[in-house]
This record gives C-alpha cells, structure tokens and sequence, in this order.
C-alpha cells in the first residue's frame, strides 16, 4: 500500500466515470480495502472491501456500496440503519491498491455498535473518540470539561465565567494577533492564533455550536 496520489482526486457527481476502474489493483479474491474517512475533519470512520461492482455502484449512486466477505454479497452501506454515507471524493494510492473515500457520514456514525468511528478502542473495555484533526480534538476536550469539570481547569474558569469572561479574553487575544501581525514576528502570531483559536473553541462550546457547523461555512467559503 504506498502513498496516496493527490492527483487522483475526483470530487464531481456524477462520479461514474471519475475512477479509470482498470487502473485499480484488486487483490487475489478480487477486492480492494476502502478507508472511509469524514470529510470535515479527517476521522477515520471505518476500513471495509470493495470489488468493482461495488465501486462502480458507489460511483453511480454518489453512495459507498462495500462487499462483505462474510456474507459475500454487495451492502449499500446505512441501507437498513439509514446511516449511508454520501461520496465527496475518492482518491487511490500510487500503487492503486487501496482506496481512501471523503464522505458524508448521515447520522454522524459509521459503526455498528453506534460509535461514530469504528476505531473507538483503545484497550480492551476502554473507549476513545478517534483522532480527528487538531481543532476537532481540542473542542471535544473543551467540550468533556463543560460536562465534566476538573477542578482547576482554565478551560473551566472560563466556561463558569460566562459570555463576560470568554468575550473579553477574545477581544484581547485578537488585538494581540493584530500587534504580532503589525509587527511581522512569525513566531508570536503563530502563538496568538493559537490563543486566539482556543478561546472561540470556548464560546463555541460555550454556546453548543458544532465545531463541524462551522467546517460546513468554512467549505461554502471554498467555492
């Protein structure tokens, strides 16, 4: 399995013909893994198979469609839960025997056991949110100490402070960003974004506001 080729990237429904189908390196029982991966924020949701009818139907239909080697027959994934998951991209590596699919998982879970990734497993009977990208993990920690308070925590002086508090230390972390920024030290603006981010990580917390609600506005502004 070798490195992912940026190159291949198809993004664009109809996916139908997105994917040379010939080009793709199936393995002795004629399948190929596929990496579902949320499209916001990098989690890694689930590892499953595809053969090339399965592929094409995902191409097709703009949904994964995966073969169970249990069963061994196609399975539109979410078919019977509701939670299918709806293609934005599809990218496979430089030696074409692996794919890696940008989805849109409804419902926000992927596995069966209800967990939203199926890499929620730590150790065994310890469970773990998996990785996603460094703002996502930070929120969700945010987010464990509004329900869950520590004694001494900052993140939690700051949530029992209220809009006050956490506004306040917004507005100063932003004219601080503008001063780092006027004065051109990289380092320095790299540790007032820093502060910066962390403190609205808060008032989104603060607020309930999904973290990913905001990915969303960031992908419109992409267009």
């Amino acid at each position: 399995m070798g490195r992912l080729s940026m190159s291949s990237v198809f993004s664009d429904h109809p996916l139908s013909k997105a994917i040379p189908l010939d080009k793709i390196r199936y393995n002795e029982q004629g399948l190929v893994p596929a990496i579902a991966q949320d499209y916001l924020d990098g989690t890694v949701l689930m590892l499953a198979w595809m053969n090339q009818e399965s592929l094409q139907k995902t191409l097709e239909t703009g949904e994964t469609w995966y073969w169970s080697r249990s069963r061994q027959e196609l399975w539109h994934k979410g078919a019977t839960s509701g939670h299918i998951q709806k293609v934005k991209s599809i990218r496979y590596d430089c030696d074409s025997d692996a794919l890696l699919i940008s989805i849109e998982q409804v419902g926000d879970i992927a596995c069966h056991t209800g967990e939203r990734s199926c890499f929620h497993q730590l150790e065994e009977n310890e469970k773990l949110a998996p990785p996603a990208d460094t703002l996502s993990g930070l929120y969700e920690i945010i987010c464990q100490r509004r329900d869950n308070p520590v004694e001494g925590s900052y993140t939690r002086k700051l949530l029992e402070g209220g809009d006050n508090k956490i506004l306040k230390k917004i507005g100063e972390e932003a004219a601080e960003v503008v001063m780092a920024c006027k004065d051109d030290e990289k380092e320095a603006i790299a540790s007032e974004v820093a502060d910066l981010f962390y403190h609205t990580l808060v008032a989104l917390s603060y607020h309930q506001v999904d973290i990913k609600d905001v990915y969303r506005k960031l992908q419109e502004r992409k267009r």
